[in-house]
């Protein structure tokens, strides 16, 4: 219990999260990109003469083609919902949706920075200073000829979501460390009282069994991760704003992530770590197998870490909508169809959700033991 109060008074995870604030500028700068463009030849029409006949076809035609047009596409709502994006989506479709436009910061080198609000592109539908979106949501040049390298460092979606995240638990670490300061050597009580078991459950559970004897001078660090990655989970999963973000689904977000676990072990790992990796303990004729299987594993521990983060956080996403476009995709068929489809669509839809807050907490505490398994390796005394 000492411990816990010790760590809630320093601020344990102030300086973590502020280091956050950090990497998500890093992610801007990850998620800037040079975007070329070429003219692509338009393939012309061939005319062998107008009739009665051939107008009526082409009318019909155009009009298939406005209604297929119209159908509800559901692989184009679902990337839309978990892609990033330049505003904050509400409700509504197409030109009559309604978002909250978010900042939109471009450099180049022949216009230079420019900054200003994603309402000026109307959803995509309009231009604006020369700059355009595309339907993938990625700002290009309005002349298409236009090779020149456009550097996005917008506050996008999960930029803002992550900031928002932050700041909330920013909030509650500091109003935790006041309670336990005016409350010393009581039981917390409230919401405080749901936090400190986390808090134990990393510390007993996570931090002592991986690392050993060094565990509390790495715990704020793991507690950053955790709460970080619960966090925007659990806002992940309102539907409303400020949640419905797709964070730790974006492969950047978990990229800073993995690094910073990198970072961490390589330079704590000790002396016994690093002759394990470049001077194993087998014959010298092996080194030239060993060590870069060696070396390939120290980069694939973080790689492997980014990876299950974004691939399980992102299908989850993608199952609930796709439970959900039922009953669009059945609707289109009929209204009676619809109908009958949604009631089964909104069970399963609900169970995943319900499904989903258990992921939500899994996959922050398995990042979490996998990085304290990762430094407790790097740390590790050698024993005879």
């Amino acid at each position: 219990m000492l411990e816990i109060h010790r760590l809630v008074q320093n601020k344990f995870l102030t300086k973590q999260l502020f280091a956050i604030f950090f990497a998500i500028f890093s992610i801007c700068y990850l998620q800037a990109e040079g975007t070329e463009h070429g003219n692509e030849a338009s393939s012309s029409t061939h005319s062998h003469g107008v009739t009665e006949e051939t107008s009526h076809h082409d009318g019909a035609e155009a009009s298939a083609h406005g209604a297929e047009s119209k159908k509800f596409d559901a692989g184009k709502m679902i990337f839309d919902h978990i892609s990033d994006a330049h505003d904050w989506h509400l409700f509504g479709e197409g030109e009559s949706s309604v978002s909250i436009p978010l900042p939109v910061i471009l450099y180049s080198q022949s216009s230079g920075l420019k900054i200003f609000s994603s309402s000026n592109f109307h959803h995509g539908h309009s231009p604006y200073e020369g700059f355009k979106l595309n339907e993938e949501g990625h700002v290009l040049w309005e002349n298409e000829s236009n090779t020149e390298a456009i550097y996005d460092l917008s506050l996008s979606k999960n930029v803002v979501a992550m900031i928002i995240a932050v700041i909330f638990l920013l909030v509650v670490v500091l109003r935790m460390s006041r309670h336990y300061t005016s409350t010393k050597g009581k039981a917390p009580k409230g919401f405080y009282n749901l936090i400190e078991p986390l808090i134990l459950f990393i510390r007993d559970d996570i931090a002592k069994p991986s690392i050993g004897h060094r565990s509390m001078q790495f715990m704020p660090l793991l507690l950053t991760i955790f709460f970080f990655i619960f966090v925007v989970n659990l806002f992940g999963l309102i539907p409303i704003f400020p949640g419905g973000a797709n964070v730790t689904g974006n492969i950047a977000v978990t990229m800073v992530l993995a690094l910073v676990v990198f970072i961490t072990v390589t330079i704590n790992g000790n002396k016994y770590y690093w002759k394990h990796i470049l001077m194993p303990d087998v014959p010298k004729w092996m080194y030239i197998i060993i060590i870069p299987i060696e070396i390939l594993g120290v980069v694939l521990k973080p790689f492997v870490l980014m990876l299950r983060l974004f691939a399980n956080i992102t299908a989850g996403h993608i199952i609930i909508l796709g439970f959900f476009s039922l009953i669009f995709i059945f609707g289109s068929m009929g209204p009676a169809f619809g109908y009958a489809v949604s009631p089964l669509s909104v069970v399963f839809t609900v169970f995943m959700s319900m499904l989903e807050l258990l992921v939500a907490f899994l996959q922050a505490f398995v990042f979490t033991l996998l990085s304290a398994i990762y430094i407790g390796m790097a740390v590790e005394e050698h024993h005879h």
